[in-house]
């Protein structure tokens, strides 16, 4: 048998360094046992995946060095790679369950559902809706269907009973059959979810280690389910522990840069991080903690892993990488400093901002200066001119923070459209809103326009900047952070 593994992420954002660490755990196991490492998009979320958020996975991932044998950009023998590609695969499987009986067309609305829902919450049962609650009388059926109306395809799941699950790292794990819901398989406009394209791609492309977050341990019934009711082998299971912040919360892009894309732009080598994520969760034999990839690849064991829930520690991250820019020599280096950011096509995206503002070559450095460097060094002073002042400017940066987090698409069209939207729930002036704007993202109350900066430094590295300045304007207490929020959800 050739150990295949996989790793299949979702093109709906910045690559997340979470992706990574997983990617490199499921690279070093298929390289460990001279077996092939696959990746897959899974775009089924069809409102929120772009084109533009899986380049940048793929530039990404190779950027610290994670190759695959197969995939959406090199082909391979158990293609299409990307899940929107696959969806007569996928109905073709749908129709087998329903054939055979291990399906069943749903016909619920949203209102249905949530009646049914608050109704068992009352009375005090379990949450998951089984195909008994959501059963309707045969002629309703009948009618809805006549009339054309929309329907899910859902799984039949037990009532009642114990699921037991194999995992590498955690033993058997029990499941109740009462927690786990009639999963929909195939969503109304046709395409399948994550649960039943995950069960068919993986056999399908061969896969025989599933290694991924420990967060889809309650969904491994549903999988294991299908695999018996299709009459495939299953691969075998192993749930990785979850990144953690500093404060044991999982891991998120409110209280930690998450992206990829943040470390490269700060000026992170590559080959620290994915030191720094082998780290996390697993040793090496001799403990030592600065190694390479193919070191990792060498010594790997996946029994080595730990399930404490690793911390993501920035600090710990930034002196590792201190100890790899001293290895260095001097050409290096500065071939590193070329690449980083003093490359032709990220200068050529400053020089229209700086151009216009300067008389001097000298001047070019201090006023483009935001552009080559990390958090800029701001204090709650360098706000005094702002129109808005204590708690409210605070909510003011927040809530750019919380909008800029949702923005699918980072262009100058779109981040004004929310940045027009919050100055007028504010009551100021454009010019008054972006004035503390202006300071924390380039650390300065004049320099380039902020606006431009922001598409040019990119979403992590703005909001990481954003965030900073909260920070620095003396952050949100939890009292505060309720009223903010119930604030921003009217909006």
């Amino acid at each position: 048998m050739t150990v295949r593994t996989r790793i299949a992420p979702s093109p709906t954002g910045d690559p997340h360094v979470g992706t990574a660490y997983i990617a490199l755990f499921n690279q070093c196991f298929a390289r460990q046992h001279g077996g092939e490492f696959i990746l897959r998009i899974e775009d089924t979320d069809q409102t929120r995946s772009t084109g533009e958020s899986e380049q940048m996975i793929l530039d990404s991932l190779r950027w610290l060095g994670i190759e695959w044998s197969e995939g959406p950009d090199v082909g391979g023998p158990h293609g299409p790679y990307r899940q929107s590609e696959r969806g007569d695969i996928y109905a073709k499987h749908c129709q087998q369950l329903l054939d055979a009986g291990h399906a069943f067309k749903c016909y619920r609305t949203s209102e249905e559902l949530d009646e049914l829902r608050d109704s068992r919450k009352a009375e005090g049962l379990h949450m998951a809706l089984k195909p008994s609650d959501l059963a309707l009388p045969a002629e309703e059926v009948a009618r809805r269907e006549a009339a054309g109306a929309p329907f899910v395809i859902r799984m039949n799941v037990p009532e009642t009973g114990t699921c037991v699950v194999k995992d590498m790292l955690r033993g058997e794990i029990e499941v109740e059959w009462a927690q786990v819901d009639a999963q929909i398989l195939l969503k109304s406009d046709g395409m399948p979810t994550y649960h039943l394209a995950n069960v068919v791609d993986d056999h399908l492309m061969e896969i025989t280690h599933v290694m991924r977050g420990e967060e889809w341990i309650n969904s491994a019934p549903k999988h294991q389910l299908l695999y018996e009711y299709f009459g495939w082998q299953m691969p075998e299971l192993c749930h990785m522990p979850l990144l953690r912040n500093p404060d044991k919360t999982k891991l998120s892009k409110r209280k930690n840069p998450t992206s990829i894309l943040y470390y490269r732009r700060m000026g992170y080598l590559p080959a620290a991080v994915i030191n720094y994520l082998g780290r996390l969760g697993w040793s090496m034999p001799d403990e030592r903690e600065k190694f390479t990839l193919s070191e990792m690849q060498e010594h790997f064991d996946i029994q080595r892993v730990s399930l404490g829930g690793p911390v993501f520690d920035v600090e710990k991250l930034s002196w590792l990488n201190g100890l790899y820019i001293r290895d260095l020599t001097e050409d290096e280096l500065l071939s590193e400093l070329r690449q980083w950011a003093f490359n032709e096509s990220y200068v050529k995206q400053i020089l229209p901002e700086v151009k216009p503002r300067i008389e001097t070559l000298s001047e070019a450095i201090p006023l483009a200066g935001h552009f080559f460097s990390g958090l800029p060094a701001i204090t709650p002073q360098d706000f005094v001119k702002s129109k808005l002042e204590g708690e409210d400017l605070v909510r003011q940066m927040q809530f750019l923070t919380w909008k800029l987090e949702n923005l699918s698409t980072w262009d100058k069209e779109h981040l004004l459209a929310e940045v027009k939207l919050l100055s007028t729930h504010f009551e100021l002036k454009m010019k008054d809103f972006l004035a503390p704007v202006f300071v924390a993202v380039t650390g300065s109350a004049t320099s380039t326009s902020v606006m431009d900066a922001m598409v040019i430094l990119g979403s992590d590295m703005t909001r990481a900047r954003l965030r900073h300045a909260v920070a620095v304007l003396g952050g949100v207490s939890k009292k505060a952070a309720k009223r903010f929020e119930k604030e921003y959800r009217d909006l």
